[in-house]
């Protein structure tokens, strides 16, 4: 069922219906470019940290033989993380998680009862999980561009595909009908007008 008027006054509402699309799509197509790029920069600091992950894990496990010893205190004892320190930001439209970094408990221990390279283990330990949660932000944040991302291409597709394009053949119905209303008006006028003068004669 149409849900617009064949008339003057449903043609410019159509009119102006177009022209509001045409102005708003820019913007919205804009938006989506803006919101590929971010989701494009933000696979690419994952790929990132997990690679430096890697490294960070290998140089912890190197010191494997303090962690499983039986005579030492183990390091990851003294880790526990208080508090993930987030800010947020807003991109595109989108509040978007920004890592800061991670709060840790502060654990005491007796330097005369650890390794000489305790505090150094401790260290790579906090940060491989540092990195680990940074990842995790990051991941988050990806979920919450990839959303806006979705949810936004859906919007161009129903501009360009369904709305601006029924707008345009309501206009062309619309102007069709104006101009058939327009040709039988003449018609009948013309119509009357040999009438009149057939009876004048």
């Amino acid at each position: 069922m149409d849900d617009f008027k064949m008339t003057k006054n449903g043609l410019r509402d159509q009119q102006n219906l177009l022209k509001q699309l045409n102005t708003y799509l820019p913007t919205l197509r804009l938006k989506k470019t803006l919101l590929m790029v971010e989701v494009n920069q933000t696979t690419n600091e994952i790929d990132k940290l997990n690679k430096e992950k890697i490294k960070i894990k290998t140089e912890t496990y190197d010191f494997c033989s303090i962690l499983t010893s039986k005579n030492s205190l183990n390091p990851l004892n003294f880790v526990k993380i208080d508090h993930v320190s987030k800010s947020y930001e807003n991109i595109a439209g989108v509040e978007i998680p920004k890592f800061e970094r991670v709060v840790f408990e502060k654990e005491e221990y007796f330097l005369l009862d650890t390794p000489i390279y305790f505090d150094e283990v401790i260290l790579k330990i906090m940060n491989l999980i540092s990195i680990s949660e940074k990842i995790n932000v990051e991941n988050e944040k990806k979920m919450a561009l990839m959303k806006e991302l979705k949810d936004v291409s859906i919007r161009v597709n129903l501009f360009e595909k369904i709305l601006i394009p029924r707008t345009e053949r309501n206009i062309k119905k619309i102007k069709i009908f104006l101009s058939d209303q327009e040709l039988a008006a003449v018609s009948q006028a013309k119509v009357a007008k040999l009438k009149k003068a057939a009876n004048v004669s």
